[in-house]
């Protein structure tokens, strides 16, 4: 009988590793920083880059947007998943908003900012005495 339920539970696990939401977010990325630009790398597979994707920026924010449908079918039984996945990251503080580009290629978006000299951390102000 011990033996039994090892086995019923871990036939069953296949169960839970199905695209349930989570509290991760959607879209896998890494990114790198160099002196002279900042790039993201973004995961989305499937997606149809004219159509389905969107990047903007707000306020030092950059989003990606994307629209995912996807169908499989088989000789007895279809399986589709759809919905929208979205990652947002600030920007570096001297990024170069307009000068932003992107190219997707193989599943992968790549997105490159470029970056400006950096700004000055501030000045100290004397006080003179009154």
């Amino acid at each position: 009988m011990a033996g039994l339920l090892p086995r019923l539970f871990g036939d069953m696990t296949d169960w839970f590793e199905v695209d349930f939401p989570r509290a991760l977010p959607a879209i896998r990325f890494e990114d790198k920083l160099s002196d002279e630009e900042y790039v993201l790398r973004a995961e989305v597979p499937g997606v149809e880059p004219d159509k389905d994707l969107r990047i903007t920026t707000l306020d030092g924010v950059l989003t990606i947007t994307a629209e995912r449908r996807e169908e499989e079918k088989g000789l007895k039984r279809s399986e589709f998943r759809y919905g929208a996945l979205h990652r947002s990251v600030r920007l570096p503080a001297n990024a170069d908003e307009a000068g932003i580009t992107a190219t997707y290629r193989k599943g992968i978006l790549e997105v490159t900012v470029p970056l400006t000299a950096p700004q000055p951390a501030g000045r100290k102000i004397e006080i003179a005495a009154g």
